[in-house]
């Protein structure tokens, strides 16, 4: 089977700003561990404050982007993958362009004039990690560079899309239209709920991408805000799972999948009404540098078995193997090739 431009990803391509920080700047700047935000004023001056005071290491980062690479590293076959985003024309953009083609990543990046690149503070302390998105030109996202024929043709090839909840604050039009295609060819569409405030904040875009998600990811935090969002009133991973793959779907083709992580907990996997739990590869505390990509190499590791038609079990071990490389290291970075058997 012929896996070029296999999978296509479309999301928010940002530059990580990466650094192990105190408690005091977090008080400072009011973060939270384990969480991802979207700069708001108070933050402006961190990412200078971060530079200076810390060692901070720059790292091609975004969740769509990140877990692409991932899918990409363990595929090992040059432009498997696709990835679509909007970036600065500075050089942290030019940086990106190099680092994504480098991984084998097929980038087809909107360039705007007047925007720098977006960033990404990644504040680490004791290993978790917290996020402040600064989006800048990843913001800027346009459908009409979605619907150019040479960008189209990434859409018209692939058969499986990704893309990050995140995505839906930019171009929740580029998302629908790129949901329509997947329903009425076949092909699977899947997303990923990516943090509490998307599902509170941006939960009209997001229930009307629902009904064409084949497969919805997201973590045990973002599972609860779902629940109660939409007034579930539970707070079990497992019963909220099930809720969510039994929502109403725009094609019959596909069965709904949800797959949640839960940190060292297991992987809860949701689907026909029921649940099964898989089990993650326990990892000694001394050995963890950072979780930042976790949860994006998780859904990486996943994607590289779905393309391949493997069984969910399969996806399921490759996404905990890639999660437990990820945070083993600094951002999502990887070897250069995997030792996934």
């Amino acid at each position: 089977m012929g896996l070029e431009g296999v999978l296509l990803g479309m999301g928010n391509p940002l530059l990580d700003i990466s650094a192990v920080v105190d408690e005091d700047f977090l008080k400072k700047f009011d973060i939270q561990l384990n969480n991802a935000i979207l700069a708001e004023d108070k933050h402006k001056s961190m990412y200078d404050e971060m530079t200076a005071k810390y060692n901070v290491e720059y790292i091609a980062g975004g969740a769509t982007q990140n877990s692409i690479r991932v899918a990409q590293w363990l595929l090992q076959v040059p432009g498997a993958t696709s990835y679509i985003g909007c970036i600065g024309k500075d050089k942290y953009g030019e940086e990106m362009t190099k680092n994504s083609k480098q991984a084998g990543v097929n980038v087809h990046y909107y360039e705007d004039e007047n925007t720098p690149t977006g960033t990404c503070a990644v504040c680490v302390v004791g290993g978790e990690r917290s996020l402040i998105a600064n989006l800048s030109a990843a913001n800027c996202y346009k459908s009409e560079h979605l619907k150019k024929p040479e960008n189209w043709a990434l859409v018209e090839k692939a058969k499986y899309f990704y893309i990050a909840g995140f995505f839906l604050t930019v171009s929740p039009e580029s998302i629908q239209l790129v949901a329509e295609h997947a329903a009425a060819n076949n092909k699977v569409f899947m997303m990923n709920l990516s943090a509490p405030f998307i599902c509170e904040f941006f939960k009209d875009p997001q229930e009307k991408a629902l009904p064409y998600m084949d497969y919805v990811f997201g973590n045990e935090t973002e599972a609860r805000t779902f629940s109660k969002v939409h007034g579930w009133e539970t707070d079990n991973v497992e019963e909220i799972a099930i809720k969510i793959s039994q929502l109403p779907k725009a094609s019959g083709t596909h069965k709904r999948i949800t797959v949640i992580t839960q940190g060292a907990d297991p992987v809860c996997v949701a689907q026909d009404g029921k649940v099964t739990l898989y089990p993650v590869i326990l990892l000694p505390k001394e050995k963890l540098v950072d979780t930042n990509g976790a949860g994006d190499a998780f859904v990486g590791g996943f994607l590289s078995q779905l393309v391949q038609e493997k069984p969910i079990e399969e996806c399921v071990r490759a996404g905990c193997y890639a999660a437990n490389v990820i945070i083993q290291r600094s951002g999502c970075t990887y070897p250069e090739k995997p030792d996934f058997q």
